[in-house]
């Protein structure tokens, strides 16, 4: 009979349950990784609420979870320079290797890409996984679980940062203080960008973000924050405009608030793709508009980045619970989203 460990098992629309299950074999080419610390994202939310983002369909039974940090507990007789008891994050997508994107490095874009907890590929949210060594981080002695499960999320900030071409002395407005907000955020300051700017709506978020280091924080409820940008840069605008929320009024606000010769970068999709934009605003600025799907070769300078401490990360978190208590955890989160910035789950 096979070794049973437990695991969060969605079943349907906001039916989690703590089951047990096969713990998974170690083959000769992975490590086996005991679970420590998995961070909830948005995107494991709008699975449990709505079963489905975009293509992706949740069939049940499905784990969720792809934010991970643990310990090998278990080399393959095929792998080198792992041993048991190393710390390690996991950045979740393993590529084919094989195709024109893999091959000029931009693995990210490899439509043959196993991601955890994108159907049909099942999460982390349980206590053991079976995982290929190239894609371990090893974590270094001053950096905590929680620290290495959030590495995923901060890349997704680091490769927005890269994207926008962020640099010493640039400026930069971000549309959103929520988690990737807030990376975003850490990773244009540990690049030298000085001016940054944020709105959003809700005060716990704001307040993280001025905590954080951004130049100004603006409330959308309460202002015009392009306006508020026109005052702090002589009407010209920033060099650098991040959107975060999917938000159809903030992604027509981009053309607005970027600089002659800027960049806007859309991370965030929200509900409704298909949105009005007004391309004048940024014909005559010769602006760029680019765009963020996960992230690429950036793990290992973003571990060494808080090892260093230029990137405080674990400010961002809010609230912890265990395993045992994920079908609570996740209802509090959906229920409470104006009141938690960053939930992980701890096995």
């Amino acid at each position: 009979m096979p070794e049973k460990m437990k695991a969060a098992v969605m079943h349907g629309i906001r039916d989690v349950r703590l089951e047990e299950i096969d713990k998974p074999v170690c083959g000769d080419n992975q490590i086996l990784v005991k679970v420590h610390t998995v961070g909830v994202c948005g995107s494991d939310l709008h699975y449990y609420t709505e079963g489905a983002i975009g293509d992706f369909v949740v069939k049940p039974p499905f784990i969720l979870g792809h934010e991970s940090a643990g310990v090998v507990c278990e080399v393959g007789k095929s792998v080198s320079g792992f041993k048991v008891g190393d710390r390690v994050s996991l950045e979740p997508g393993v590529p084919c290797g094989k195709c024109g994107f893999c091959k000029e490095g931009r693995y990210n874009l490899c439509s043959h890409v196993i991601f955890f907890a994108t159907p049909p590929v099942d999460g982390v949210f349980a206590e053991y996984v079976a995982y290929p060594p190239e894609w371990a981080f090893k974590l270094p002695d001053n950096m905590s679980f929680v620290e290495g499960a959030l590495i995923e999320p901060l890349s997704v900030g680091i490769h927005a940062a890269n994207q926008g071409g962020a640099d010493l002395g640039k400026s930069a407005l971000i549309f959103g203080c929520g988690c990737i907000g807030l990376v975003t955020l850490m990773a244009l300051k540990s690049k030298g960008v000085s001016d940054i700017y944020m709105c959003d709506m809700v005060g716990l978020r704001m307040e993280k973000a001025k905590e954080l280091g951004a130049s100004a924080v603006f409330d959308v409820s309460k202002c015009d924050v392009i306006d508020e940008v026109m005052k702090l840069t002589d009407g010209q605008g920033v060099d650098m405009v991040y959107e975060m929320t999917g938000a159809e009024k903030a992604i027509q606000s981009c053309g607005k608030a970027v600089k002659r010769g800027g960049t806007v970068v859309l991370v965030g999709m929200g509900s409704k793709t298909s949105i009005m934009f007004d391309f004048g605003d940024i014909l005559f600025k010769e602006a760029e508009i680019k765009t963020v799907f996960r992230y690429r070769n950036i793990y290992g300078g973003a571990i060494q980045a808080v090892k260093g401490g230029s990137i405080p990360l674990k400010k961002i978190v809010s609230h912890s619970y265990k395993l045992n208590n994920i079908s609570e955890a996740l209802e509090y989160h959906v229920q409470n989203k104006s009141d938690i910035i960053k939930m992980v789950i701890e096995m």
